[in-house]
């Protein structure tokens, strides 16, 4: 099992243990264990136990949920070097989502009881997992308002701009494909393609295969923020 970064890089470049001693990361590091994983395969299903924290050290996640009705939703995208599966390991409960690797994926498993057993004695991490976890409460919040008002098109707008901020660039490789879009936004992948279509006819955008460029960032600002 390998990965283009060495474990300790993979730790030490995660905003988790960024933080940490050299000292404190060679306590750590020996304790994860590396796990690889097919593109759809699937890490952790949503309703499992939690085993412990994954630390992405090659490849890209999607963390979705399903419905009763069985309908899934994307609600993110995480890719190495990052971690998933934090907030489990502090409240007792199985994991909340399900997590399948996008593409090809290595990834170094902490298991709960000892990385419990490290944060105890090591108090930035704890408080680093709440940053974390802040943050994913921010983009469920933006996302729970992206799938609930506004029309289609509002949506999609909102999701380009969305992925523009995250790049910093007006010009950026879209970092989802047209299906996995439309599961996040709640729709199916024809509808954003048409979106899509209809931005770039109308002069907002340009695409070039995965490439996006944000012709006219305002236009496409106001369109999002249409009558919400």
């Amino acid at each position: 099992m390998s990965s283009a970064l060495s474990k300790r890089e993979v730790f030490s470049r995660s905003v988790l243990f960024a933080a940490l001693s050299a000292e404190e990361l060679e306590s750590l590091i020996p304790l994860a264990v590396a796990r690889s994983y097919r593109a759809g395969e699937v890490l952790f299903e949503e309703g499992m136990p939690c085993e412990g924290l994954y630390v992405l050290a090659s490849g890209t996640v999607k963390i979705s949920k399903a419905s009763p009705s069985g309908r899934s939703i994307m609600l993110a995208m995480e890719s190495a070097p990052s971690t998933v599966a934090e907030v489990p390991l502090f409240d007792g409960g199985d994991y909340p989502a399900s997590v399948t690797a996008v593409e090809d994926t290595v990834a170094y498993l902490l298991p709960k009881d000892a990385f419990r057993r490290f944060c105890e004695s090591h108090p930035k991490v704890p408080l680093k997992v709440l940053a974390v976890a802040g943050q994913r409460l921010r983009q469920l919040v933006r996302l729970v308002e992206t799938v609930t008002f506004g029309s289609m098109r509002q949506r999609v707008a909102r999701a380009l701009l969305d992925f523009a901020e995250q790049s910093g660039q007006a010009e950026f490789d879209l970092p989802v494909t047209h299906e996995e879009l439309a599961l996040r936004l709640g729709t199916v992948r024809e509808v954003v393609s048409r979106n899509l279509a209809r931005f770039q006819a109308e002069g907002m955008i340009r695409i070039a295969r995965r490439q996006v460029l944000l012709v006219d960032r305002d236009a496409l600002r106001a369109e999002a923020e249409t009558d919400l």
